[in-house]
């Protein structure tokens, strides 16, 4: 019986063992499978800290080259250049553009800049064509223009200069001629001289805003206004001494124009200045008018000494020349 009994038991021992060595097995399997992967990351952990070593290397060594290369002291000769030729002589204008472009070029480069304005009055100067006067300043070539025909038809002697206001409507078509920097032959003189001031007074910035109220109203003599006048920036400044010189000659015909130093003042100074407050501009103006008024009476004593010296030298050259013939005229006889 017992026997019989452990020939029974036998074949589920002998199962559990076959479970037991399958169990070790898979166990086994899967600590070989483990270690593989763990090989395998060891493996690309070491390649990646490689690669990463061998671009610190480098990145050494190329800054010890830099390095080396920068702390010597080699010269550097740069060669002269060769077969080099005159294509063509290109110039450039504020309203034309680029001028005298070669033909493969004229598609690519646009001719007129876009800096150069349509109009003239309104405007900035930095976006005028500009030319230098007798005296060297920088001005928009249109008052350049405009004072020309203003001198050639007799302007300055015309009564009333710059103080008798013109047709409107002349005014207007005159212009649109300006804005095409052409100025028409044989217009009204006050016209001309209307415009002249109306480009003072529509400019985007007033010649005299850069200067406070305070520096114009403590300016009493001649040298305080010269002073102050060459604080203004260099646009500002090339302006004002412009039409200071301009106001000086008509000063000069006052015989035949009626219009002497204050007069002119009065007619400028609301153009030089722009403020919002009626009233404040208008104390303003009359400081304004006193300061133009001292700078124009400046200009015409310094003409004034520097025509005498012109005569006192001219008279003495007569002087010399009068003596040199007595001597030759002696030696000959």
């Amino acid at each position: 019986m017992a026997e019989v009994l452990h020939q029974e038991q036998s074949p589920s021992s002998s199962s559990s063992s076959s479970f037991s060595s399958l169990a070790v097995a898979v166990n086994n399997s899967f600590s070989m499978v483990t270690d593989c992967e763990a090989e395998e990351m060891n493996v690309t952990e070491r390649e990646k800290t490689a690669q990463e070593l061998s671009l610190l290397a480098i990145l050494v060594t190329l800054f010890r080259k830099t390095f080396i290369s920068c702390s010597t002291d080699v010269a550097m000769e740069i060669g002269h250049p060769t077969n080099v030729r005159h294509v063509a002589h290109v110039t450039f204008d504020r309203f034309n553009g680029f001028l005298g472009l070669p033909l493969e070029f004229v598609p690519q480069v646009p001719t007129t800049p876009p800096s150069a304005s349509a109009t003239v009055f309104g405007v900035s100067t930095e976006s005028m064509k500009l030319s230098y006067d007798t005296r060297g300043n920088i001005v928009p070539t249109i008052l350049l223009l405009m004072q020309e025909h203003l001198y050639a038809q007799g302007g300055l002697q015309a009564e009333g200069i710059f103080r008798i206001n013109a047709d409107n409507r002349q005014e207007e078509n005159v212009r649109d001629q300006l804005n095409k920097g052409v100025v028409p032959q044989n217009i009204d003189v006050h016209c001309l001289a209307g415009l002249i001031k109306a480009w003072f007074r529509e400019l985007p910035r007033g010649v005299l805003d850069s200067l406070s109220p305070d520096q114009i109203m403590q300016c009493q003599t001649e040298e305080d206004c010269a002073e102050l006048s060459n604080q203004l920036p260099h646009t500002e400044a090339s302006l004002l001494d412009w039409t200071i010189n301009l106001m000086a000659d008509v000063v000069q015909e006052e015989h035949l124009n009626k219009m002497n130093a204050r007069n002119i003042a009065m007619v400028f100074a609301p153009n030089m200045t722009q403020m919002a407050d009626p009233l404040t501009a208008l104390m303003y103006a009359v400081q304004v008018i006193n300061f133009l008024k001292t700078l124009v009476s400046r200009t015409l004593r310094a003409r004034k000494m520097l025509q005498d010296d012109n005569s006192l030298l001219k008279s003495c050259q007569q002087d010399v020349d009068g003596t040199e013939n007595e001597v030759l005229i002696n030696e000959a006889i």
